[in-house]
């Protein structure tokens, strides 16, 4: 905080919340009053949102320093005193919000809260990424991925040892927490109420703790890089499919990272653990082996492999600051092409960018897993360990039925799909946007029906693609 500058922050006690129930919110600032506003956010008729509610004026406290605790790098704030109460009426209707925190002199920041109906049937269920917000989220200096000081605990050189092993829901976001809901989330809700689509939204941790609400809905749609997942949300999302419920993971590394919920002095399950280092967890040898977090889904003791289910494995990421790489077409006849008038081997530009999915035949690949499109990235770009192909590595798209309920699995390879649905800025040298809201399009339309499966089953052709060399 700068002399003189207005600084204000502030969490909510709850990551969702349904009609009836309160969410305390907890603000520090440095300014003498402050004042939130609930947003909904949509299409609007291309406004992008609609202001729901308002607080009173409230006075402004500077709240004591957020302590990280030694053995596990946590920053919490559950100590902080609480700023106000808010009532979810029947004004906020299901939905992504953001409660905007406006000081004296224009101080600002934003909580994120996902309103959810419990008695929802809607065709669709989005699933916003509260696990990954958090474990991404670097208040007070810690993530997942990054700490500050030495060393604790007996990691090697990665993951960052000086990372935090437990993050707190009961601190504050940093700046790139509302970036990431925007680019990786918001474009999606635009685009699915933009078309009056029949839809309803919860978190991840709303699915761990109610794993059978996804029974309800026709499709689970999950967003641009959603890798942190408890054990809980996956077991909701495989028994899903096996009742018949369609998987659409609009990312690259889905399920890639493996977290647990834990409570915190402000309630259940708003700490999330993942120590990223098996012998790091405590839970390691007297817990449930699909409990402990190892880096990865795969790691020991779960050893579970995420491509069983996705389809794809995690194969690595376009530098930082690459241009983003085109969409190649595979097969043309498929189903997620149907009016773009592409042919095998055309290529949509710069559609491929951050994390990367590709199929690793050797693996365990879905029995009747179609590829539709294939995009090679230049080795010269990317940071691959998984798998190359003389001097490129690939993006791959996929698709897979269920053999039992014909529930359908898309896997986009790509992690910026969600992003690329947004409207191009005018300067832009090329534009997907139209032909990825295309294929976003069929993939809505087919998935929306029932079991994919029974409508347009997968056609197998995936060992039509070489082996990498690791």
């Amino acid at each position: 905080t700068h002399q003189g500058h207005g600084v204000i922050e502030g969490f909510a006690t709850k990551t969702y919340a349904a009609v009836g129930d309160t969410v305390d919110l907890h603000v520090s600032t440095n300014v003498p009053s402050f004042q939130v506003t609930a947003y909904r956010m949509g299409w609007y008729q291309g406004l992008g949102a609609r202001q729901i509610w308002n607080s009173a004026v409230l006075p402004g406290h500077v709240q004591p320093a957020c302590p990280v605790a030694p053995s596990t790098n946590m920053v919490s704030c559950a100590h902080w005193a609480r700023s106000l109460t808010m009532v979810v009426t029947k004004d906020f209707v299901p939905g992504d919000y953001v409660l905007k925190l406006v000081g004296l002199g224009n101080a600002q920041s934003y909580v994120l809260l996902t309103i959810w109906d419990p008695s929802s049937t809607a065709t669709y269920f989005v699933m916003n990424r509260s696990l990954v917000l958090q474990g991404w989220n670097t208040f007070g200096g810690y993530s997942f991925y990054q700490g500050k000081g030495p060393c604790i605990l007996n990691s090697g050189p990665y993951p960052a040892c000086n990372r935090a092993r437990v993050v707190s829901f009961d601190r504050p976001s940093d700046a790139n927490t509302f970036t990431d809901f925007i680019d990786n989330e918001y474009p999606l809700v635009q685009f699915m109420e933009e078309h009056g689509l029949d839809l309803t939204y919860c978190t991840d941790v709303c699915v761990s703790q109610h794993p059978s609400i996804l029974l309800g809905h026709r499709a689970l749609i999950g967003l641009d890089h959603d890798e942190l997942w408890t054990n809980s949300e996956r077991m909701a999302a495989l028994n899903a499919l096996h009742a018949g419920v369609n998987m659409a993971f609009l990312s690259a590394a889905t399920l890639v990272r493996h977290a647990r919920l834990q409570p915190s002095p402000l309630g259940q399950d708003r700490e999330e653990v993942d120590y990223r280092n098996t012998s790091e967890d405590p839970l390691n040898g007297s817990g449930h082996p699909m409990e402990v977090t190892g880096n990865t889904w795969g790691s020991p003791p779960a050893s579970w492999d995420a491509s069983s289910f996705v389809g794809q494995i995690y194969s690595g990421f376009l530098e930082p600051g690459e241009p983003s790489a085109p969409l190649v077409v595979f097969d043309a006849s498929a189903w997620i092409f149907r009016g773009t008038s592409l042919a095998n081997g055309q290529s949509v530009p710069a559609v491929i960018n951050s994390d990367i999915d590709h199929i690793d035949p050797s693996g365990p690949v879905p029995a009747n897993l179609q590829v539709l499109a294939h995009s090679p990235i230049p080795l010269s770009k990317v940071y691959t360990n998984q798998g190359r192909w003389g001097d490129v590595t690939y993006s791959d798209m996929t698709y897979y039925t269920d053999p039992g309920s014909q529930g359908g699995v898309f896997d986009s390879g790509d992690n910026v799909w969600v992003g690329m649905l947004a409207p191009c800025a005018p300067s832009a040298r090329s534009c997907p946007s139209a032909m990825v809201r295309k294929m976003t399009g069929n993939l809505l339309w087919l998935f929306g029906q029932g079991p994919a499966g029974r409508f347009v089953p997968a056609k197998a052709n995936w060992r039509s693609i070489s082996p990498p060399r690791l």
